[in-house]
């Protein structure tokens, strides 16, 4: 009998004038049953797919690892994504987008936020510092955005309730 694997990946990009813009690629697909049985195996299967996933986010982004707009000619075939017009929101608060102050970071992860995401990785048996350094390019929780956070948070959240994979 396959097993299903089903990995996903969403990502939030800040725009000029406290806009933004996202992605979400999920996908699902079956893998030989025998590499249940070998965890080393379908580790690297995960890893492989995971990584599929993640550089069509960034293509469809046009990013690279969900941070830096894609210089134009970026030898990909597409045209960088055109930045869509302001949300209308104005008040810059999702914490992907520069604050008022000109400074491009982005907010940090707040400490609850923070709790919230060693708690669930621990219950679900997660290696937390891998998953911040192979998904989010951090070496720990703090580093995260605010917005990183927050999606880090509701993907865990998921596979909590799902009682299983990691999407």
């Amino acid at each position: 009998m396959p097993l299903k694997l089903n990995i996903g990946l969403n990502r939030k990009v800040g725009d000029a004038n406290y806009g933004s813009h996202g992605a979400s690629v999920n996908l699902e697909l079956e893998v030989e049953s025998a590499l249940a049985s070998d965890s080393g195996k379908l580790q690297e299967r995960i890893r492989q797919v995971f990584q599929l996933v993640r550089s069509s986010l960034d293509e469809e982004l046009g990013t690279h690892s969900g941070t830096e707009p894609t210089p134009a000619g970026n030898g990909n075939g597409h045209a960088p994504t055109p930045t869509p017009k302001p949300n209308g929101n104005g008040n810059g608060s999702n914490g992907h987008s520069a604050p008022r102050n000109g400074s491009a970071k982005p907010r940090p992860a707040t400490t609850s936020q923070v709790r919230a995401i060693r708690a669930i990785a621990e219950r679900l048996n997660i290696d937390l510092d891998k998953l911040l350094r192979d998904d989010y390019r951090v070496g720990k929780a703090e580093e995260l955005s605010i917005g990183d956070a927050s999606a880090l948070i509701d993907s865990l959240k998921r596979s909590d309730q799902t009682s299983g994979s990691y999407t």
